[in-house]
């Protein structure tokens, strides 16, 4: 059974939530909380599969929430839900570690089925991905000063696809190279061939573009 912590200062959108997960046969929210403040003592109680975290709360929003529990050690696989669709939260909320950002208006199944992935170690962000974001995406591809088509660039190897999954949780160079066990002069390396293959400047844009291309 998957147990999830879900955190909303909303009741009415918990209780929905709880009562639609009740559905499943292999997904129970064990523990609720209104804020942040809760949730974190929620955390400190017992351990969870997942959290499901709201993005926008009155105090410390979801986003601060997450960076609280990196610099603590917190390590709770989390999946934003949002209501709105904005470009600047989704990549603030890849900084901070999140697993999986999503919209509040998710079909049922499309939420069991990132509980599920996320759960098993995978990331959902894909149906968060704007057009605004997408295009920027294509812009940065189209500035690129390389005129070789993208797909003769891409072919991530095992490595660097497993390098580009620890970025995606919000590692830096140095957490990747102790987790990996290798130098952090070999990560930065790969860092580098991973944003020149994708033709983007940044580990933000590399993510993305991983989820887009379907890597993560």
């Amino acid at each position: 059974m998957i147990s999830v912590l879900l955190v909303d200062d909303q009741t009415l959108v918990r209780s929905g939530i709880r009562g639609l997960l009740e559905l499943s046969v292999d997904i129970r929210v064990v523990a609720e909380a209104a804020d942040a403040a809760s949730a974190m003592q929620a955390l400190q109680q017992r351990a969870y599969d997942i959290m499901l975290l709201d993005n926008r709360m009155p105090g410390e929003t979801g986003v601060e929430l997450l960076e609280r529990m990196r610099t603590q050690c917190i390590a709770v696989p989390a999946i934003m839900l949002t209501t709105f669709d904005d470009d600047e939260s989704l990549l603030r909320s890849l900084r901070a570690g999140a697993k999986g950002y999503l919209l509040k208006d998710i079909s049922f199944e499309r939420l069991c089925e990132a509980i599920r992935k996320v759960a098993t170690g995978g990331t959902m962000f894909r149906p968060a991905l704007s057009e605004r974001v997408e295009r920027s995406l294509a812009n940065e591809i189209a500035d690129h000063t390389d005129t070789r088509p993208l797909e003769g660039l891409e072919h991530l190897t095992p490595r660097e696809i497993e390098i580009l999954a620890l970025m995606a949780g919000g590692l830096s160079n140095r957490e990747i190279a102790d987790s990996l066990g290798t130098s952090e002069g070999t990560i930065k390396n790969h860092v580098s061939n991973v944003l020149a293959k994708l033709g983007v400047r940044d580990r933000v844009r590399a993510v993305l573009k991983a989820i887009d291309r379907g890597y993560l």
